[in-house]
C-alpha cells in the first residue's frame, strides 16, 4: 500500500521561506515520478512541481518557478518542496503525488503565507 506523509508547512510572513517534504513508503520510490500540487481556497487543485525518478527531468510551473525548487533523496524515499520569498497568495494546501508507475496522493499540508 502506498502512503505519501507531507510535513513542513505552516504559518509564515511574506518573504519568508519553507521547506516541504513527503516521505513515500510502499513504491519503488527511485523510479516513481513525483510531483507536489496545492490548492487554494476556492480554487480546483493545481500543478506546482515534477520531478522524474532520478531527478533527470524536474518542471516547475512558471508562476513560481523563480521561487520554488523541487528535488528528491532517494535514498530517504523523500521529495522536497524548497519555497523560497513566499506570497500571500501561495497560501494552499499543499499535495505530494506519486504519478508514476503507481499513482497515490499524501494528505496535504497547509501553507499559509501572512503578515
Amino acid at each position: 500500500q502506498v502512503q505519501l506523509v507531507e510535513s513542513g508547512g505552516g504559518l509564515v510572513q511574506p518573504g519568508e521561506s519553507l521547506l516541504l517534504s513527503c516521505a513515500a513508503s510502499g513504491l519503488d520510490f527511485s523510479i516513481t515520478v513525483m510531483s507536489w500540487y496545492r490548492q487554494a481556497p476556492g480554487k480546483e487543485r493545481e500543478l506546482v512541481a515534477v520531478i522524474s525518478g532520478v531527478g533527470g527531468y524536474i518542471n516547475v510551473t512558471n508562476s513560481v518557478q523563480s521561487r520554488f525548487t523541487v528535488s528528491r533523496d532517494n535514498a530517504k524515499n523523500t521529495v522536497y518542496l524548497q519555497m523560497n520569498s513566499l506570497k500571500v497568495e501561495d497560501t494552499g494546501v499543499y499535495y505530494c503525488r506519486a504519478m508514476w508507475p503507481k499513482s497515490a496522493w499524501g494528505q496535504g499540508t497547509q501553507v499559509t503565507v501572512s503578515s
